[in-house]
This record gives structure tokens, sequence and C-alpha cells, in this order.
């Protein structure tokens, strides 16, 4: 399996390489000691051999009856790894220690090492040959001592190695906290945040792609900024010739005593009135999908509710406005302007399609959640799913353009929030209801 966290790859990576120094050190320094027990084991067996031979040489020599076997009995019970076997020269047995097996001990032709399946010994002669001795250390003896040896210097490792391993795993882990604060601030921004990341704790080799980040997110937001400022030039240049021709279309239709020209001038400045609101609407649309929808610093909600709410009662349609305000700020970090235009819709929409002469409740409370309400016949299920589409209306909707739910969609989409539709009211049987939960 492909570990693609850099993070836990150098974590692996480093204890493996630990992991393997330590096994190979181990390795070698057994070995090692294996051949410096060898050295040492050798060496006494030849010791043993030059300290007891001369005192085997003077005890035969001093018998009164030559060729006698003599066993040397132990003084007490004890573990004897060394044994040792005195021959004449025709091989017979003048002396042996009280564990020795003759089976074991082959004929000593010369002095020097040898070994057997079984045993490691050293032989040497004295008396012109006449007299060797052999002494006799089993290998499983020296087999023991390198297990101990081994486990000696395993064990410690078996504690010491996991230890170390999650050593490396927190320094690792404690050595990438800047990035995985970095990535986790990328990680929770939305589509309309194009706030500088933070360069104040990142490592040398990770501070270069947060600038680069930050300078790409410098260029979106003079990109967007741009289009935002194309786009309200753009509607305050098409306001003013359309204005215009609806000006003169209402003095046609005052000055004209002809009824059908009239008529046709009225038809005009209706069509004109749609073409301004539609406008109006798409370059509300156009600001939603290509301006920002957070700002750097969040913003009471309250008073931009509020100057909406007074907008719609200056132009003759806030009578019906019931506001409802908390006390304490309601702070968010959605942009001012994308909120305004937020509200202004779904304020529009419950005017528009309310039942005539039921009020709009508008409430927003301190979650930041902000709910409209209007009457109204029940929208069926079907319809109610495909309001937030473009130029989606409701069956029966009668005058508009099919956008402001749109425009509310794409502002909460890009700000990080949500929007959910309700037909009919909770607890009632009829009404509409709007809900959008703001980022916090």
């Amino acid at each position: 399996m492909k570990v693609r966290s850099l993070q836990a790859r150098l974590a692996l990576v480093l204890g493996a390489g630990v992991t393997a120094l330590w096994a190979g050190s181990t390795a070698v320094t057994l070995r090692v000691l294996h051949a410096e027990l060898d050295e040492v084991f050798d060496s006494t067996l030849e010791e043993t051999a030059q300290r007891i031979l001369p005192l085997a040489v003077m005890e035969i020599v001093g018998r009164e009856e030559p060729g006698v076997s003599q066993r040397i009995a132990s003084l007490r019970p004890h573990e004897e790894f060394y044994t040792y076997l005195v021959r004449d020269a025709s091989g017979a047995v003048l002396i042996a220690s009280h564990r020795a097996e003759p089976a074991d001990f082959p004929p000593c032709t010369a002095p020097g090492f040898a070994q057997t399946a079984t045993h490691r010994l050293y032989c040497d002669l004295a008396l012109r040959g006449t007299v060797t001795i052999a002494v006799a250390e089993p290998l499983a003896h020296r087999a023991r001592i390198a297990r101990e040896l081994a486990m000696a210097l395993g064990l410690p490792l078996v504690v010491i190695l996991p230890l170390a391993l999650a050593g490396i795993v927190a320094v690792v882990r404690w050595s990438f906290r800047p990035v995985r604060a970095l990535r986790n601030a990328v990680a929770r921004r939305g589509a309309g945040d194009l706030g500088p990341v933070g360069e104040a704790e990142l490592p040398a080799e990770i501070a270069p792609v947060a600038a680069a980040v930050n300078q790409l997110l410098g260029r979106l937001t003079a990109a967007f900024e741009a289009e935002r400022s194309f786009a309200a030039h753009a509607a305050h240049e098409l306001r003013t010739p359309v204005a215009g021709a609806t000006a003169q279309a209402q003095r046609i239709r005052i000055e004209t005593s002809d009824p059908k020209a009239a008529g046709r001038a009225a038809d005009i400045e209706t069509t004109l009135k749609r073409l301004t609101r539609l406008s109006d609407k798409l370059m509300q649309l156009a600001r939603a999908e290509g301006g920002r929808t957070l700002a750097k610093a969040p913003t009471d909600l309250r008073p931009i509710l509020s100057l909406v709410a007074q907008d719609f009662k200056r132009s003759g349609g806030g009578g019906r406005l019931v506001l409802l305000l908390p006390e304490r700020e309601v702070p968010s970090r959605i942009d001012p302007d994308a909120f305004a235009i937020l509200c202004r819709n779904l304020i529009e929409n419950a005017l528009r399609h309310g039942a005539p002469g039921d009020p709009v409740e508008i409430a927003l409370t301190p979650g930041r959640s902000l709910t409209i309400r209007n009457g109204c016949p029940p929208v069926p299920p079907d319809a109610l799913s495909r309001l937030t589409r473009r130029f989606e209306r409701a069956p029966g909707a009668g005058e508009g353009s099919g956008l402001g739910l749109s425009i509310v969609r794409t502002i909460v989409e890009r700000a990080g929030a949500t929007l959910e539709l309700r037909s009919p009211i909770p607890g009632r049987a009829d009404g509409f209801e709007a809900t959008v939960r703001l980022p916090d």
C-alpha cells in the first residue's frame, strides 16, 4: 500500500532505518562477541591442560604401581564445564576427572585443538609423548553462553526500540505541526474565502508555498474586485438608458390623445421596467458567482438587515414586514454586500409571492440563523426542490424572473452557509419558509 502522507512516510522510513541499523549492529556485535568468546574458551582449555599436565605427570611418576587408572573425585557437587583425560602411550586412561567420558576423547596425536560433533578439545604431550592430556568442553556450553548473550543484547531492544519508534513518531508529528496547521487552514476555507493564509510559524521549506498561495489569492481577489466593479458600473450604465427610455414611454403615454398609442406606450413602459428588474437580477447573480462572499473580519448582521427592510418600507412594500432582531450582536464573516443581496431577494420573493395582506416575518437569531416566512398556498414538493434553479418559478407564481432564489443559493454555497426551503410552514397548513444558517 502506497503511503501518501509525507509525515507518515518520514516516520516509517526513519523507524525502519533505525530498526535495521540496530538489528544490524546487534548482529555484528554478537558475531564479534562469539569470536572473542571462542578465543577466551580456547585459551581456558589450553591453560587448563598446561596446569594439570605437570601435576598429572608428577602423580604418575610417583606411583608405586604404574598403569593404574585413577578418577579424581569431586569435593562438592558442581556443574563441570571442563573435563580432562590423561592417557599413556598405549591409550590407557591414567587419570580422569569425575565426569569425563572416554568416548568423548579421541586419541591425541599432536598438541593443539580438535573438535568433535559434541566437544571442543585441547591436547598436549609430556615425557616425549608417553603421557597425553586432553581437556574437553561441550559445544552446548558455548552455544548456551551465545544464546544468553543474544538475549542480553536483544531483550533491551524489545523495550528500547518501541520507545525509540514512538519518539520518532512524536518528533516527526511535532515538526509537522505548522504544515498540518497550513493544511487545515486551507481545507476549512469555503469557495468565497480569499483571505491570506498565515506564514508566521512555517518552516523555511514550506513558507515559500504559503507565500505563493497568498500571491495567488491576492491576484484572485484583485480579479474578483475588478469583476464586481465592472458589474456595478455596467448595471449603472445600463440602468441610465433604460430609465431614459422608460421616461420617454411615460411621457408619450401622458401626452398622447390616442388610446391605442397610450396603450402601446404603457406596454413599452412595463417591458422596460421588467428589463430593468431582470438586468438587476442578472448583475446580482454575476456578483454572487464571481464576487467575494466572505469578508476578512466578522460584521454585525443586524444593521444590514434593518437597512434592507427600511428600503422596502420607503418603496411602499414594507408595511407587511415584521422584523425580529436580537438585542446582542450577530457577527458573521459573510460579506455585507452579499448578505444584503441575499436578504433583498428573500424579502422580495416573500412580498411578491405571498398572500396579499399577510405579514412577512423576518427573524434573525443570535445563532446566525435568518428565517423569512410568508403566507401562500403550499408549494408542491417536486416544485419546491427546483426553486433554486435559474429561471425556475413555482406554479401560479405570477410575475418574477425566477432568479431570486438562485442568487440566494449561489451566495449561500460560496459563503459556506446552508439554505432550507419548507412549504407549508411547520405547524401550519399553508405558507412558505426560507431558512439560511450563516457561517461563524
